[in-house]
């Protein structure tokens, strides 16, 4: 998956992730009344050049409305993210706001890493809606604040199907089939127009493997805290993966690797080098820019030709969250509460962030969105009926699943791994980490 929620390699962060449970230990906040002079706080988050110049227009809009309060930007892109968030907070140095993604609010809170946000007075959740708080909730702490809510879906480049004479599928009806197919065909045609387009890009994030799990009716993990789907659904994922790559209808390995780990700008998709891709709803209007051409949002295929068996559920897109070790919880607490409510942060975040759970923000923005935004919300409406609700909220250990994922698709598609052996190593390490965390 290309896009602001992708997989991490996170090398550094499994290494450092046995150290945050030290932040169990002694790691209670520090007043809510901290200070009233002058204070930085520290803030990060992953992005995109777009979601870079919008934040930190909304930074300069704070810091002119909080005199007393500096905020010192951090901001990173997803494929380090990770790796320094596990580093600065193993070493008591993690910034006091934080950018946090459904993945790791189990990780972090769990391990004491992250303020229950239920207990800041100066943070205002009254217009939020019930399933956007619950999702931010862990043994009934709120860790996170939902910025918005996305779908995960399959983007696709609506000039280069023109100009390749393919036709855009009926995404209420296509199966994985007809996907693999329309992929191949535009790679085709480009290659007989002496071009490089390689059709599709690859799904190779535990998004995609949850989406595969839930047309199976299962989820990549389960209500009590384990995984949730079977060793042959996990062969049949990267088997399809495998057919894809067969079939001429996806890069090869080496290609799809960089693909990966790239800014969202530079990737593939958003470089004209794949017609379809795997992104987050929200993410249209970044990808339109670098496109400079209209992008298309279509379901997921299914198994069956069915729209209701594709897997689809609303995500929230990712969280507010606080350190616990934050030495001005007060103010870390009131840039949040700016980020979720005010009006003009609203108006100049729009759509980046997620579509928004605040009824009164959905009000202000709605006049201002965009026509890609437009169409992403018309999208997100009109899928509704045939949504499965939301998986549970990934468990306490599993933040390194991502990483698995992504190296077992790697080492299928560079015929190190069969897709049967990849799905077993897959869940004998997956659940080796999250047993290992409870202990």
């Amino acid at each position: 998956m290309k896009t602001s929620l992708r997989t991490s390699t996170m090398v550094k962060s499994l290494a450092a992730a046995a150290t945050l449970a030290m932040l169990a230990t002694g790691c209670s906040p520090s007043s809510s009344g901290d200070s009233g002079g002058n204070v930085t706080v520290r803030f990060t988050w992953w992005g995109n050049d777009l979601r870079n110049k919008e934040t930190q227009q909304v930074i300069d809009a704070f810091q002119a409305s909080h005199p007393n309060i500096k905020i010192q930007a951090e901001p990173g892109v997803w494929s380090s993210y990770w790796d320094k968030l596990a580093t600065t907070t193993a070493a008591n140095d993690s910034p006091d706001v934080i950018q946090m993604d459904q993945a790791y609010i189990a990780e972090y809170g769990g391990r004491g890493a992250l303020l229950d946000l239920s207990k800041q007075s100066n943070i205002d959740t009254s217009k939020i809606d019930q399933d956007a708080l619950n999702s931010g909730q862990v043994s009934g702490k709120q860790f996170g604040l939902s910025t918005g809510q996305n779908a995960k879906a399959v983007m696709i480049n609506t000039k280069l199907f023109q100009d390749y004479g393919v036709p855009i599928p009926d995404d209420k009806t296509w199966t994985w089939d007809d996907y693999a197919k329309t992929a191949a065909q535009i790679a085709k045609a480009a290659a007989k127009a002496g071009q490089t387009n390689y059709g599709s890009s690859y799904s190779l994030t535990d998004s995609d493997l949850n989406t595969w799990a839930m047309q199976h009716g299962e989820s990549l993990y389960s209500s009590d805290g384990g995984l949730g789907f079977k060793e042959g659904t996990a062969t049949s994922f990267f088997q399809n993966l495998l057919d894809l790559r067969n079939a001429g209808a996806a890069p090869p390995a080496n290609i799809a690797t960089e693909d990966v780990s790239a800014p969202v700008e530079q990737t593939l998709f958003a470089t004209g080098k794949t017609a379809m891709s795997w992104w987050w709803t929200n993410q249209v209007n970044a990808l339109q820019s670098a496109l400079k051409t209209d992008v298309k949002i279509l379901r997921a295929p299914s198994s069956t030709g069915s729209a209701k068996d594709n897997g689809m559920s609303y995500k929230p897109s990712m969280f507010w969250s606080v350190s616990s070790r934050s030495k001005h919880p007060k103010e870390a607490a009131e840039v949040v509460n700016y980020m979720l409510n005010n009006l003009d942060s609203a108006k100049t975040i729009l759509t980046e962030r997620g579509f928004p759970t605040n009824s009164e923000v959905q009000t202000a923005i709605d006049p201002l969105l965009t026509p890609a935004d437009k169409s992403a919300a018309a999208f997100l409406k009109d899928i509704k009926p045939d949504l499965q609700s939301g998986p549970p909220v990934p468990p306490t250990g599993s933040s390194g699943v991502q990483a698995l994922i992504q190296r077992y698709c790697t080492d299928v598609l560079f015929d190190r791994k069969s897709p049967s052996d990849a799905a077993k190593g897959l869940m004998q390490e997956a659940k080796g980490m999250i047993d290992s965390a409870r202990k």
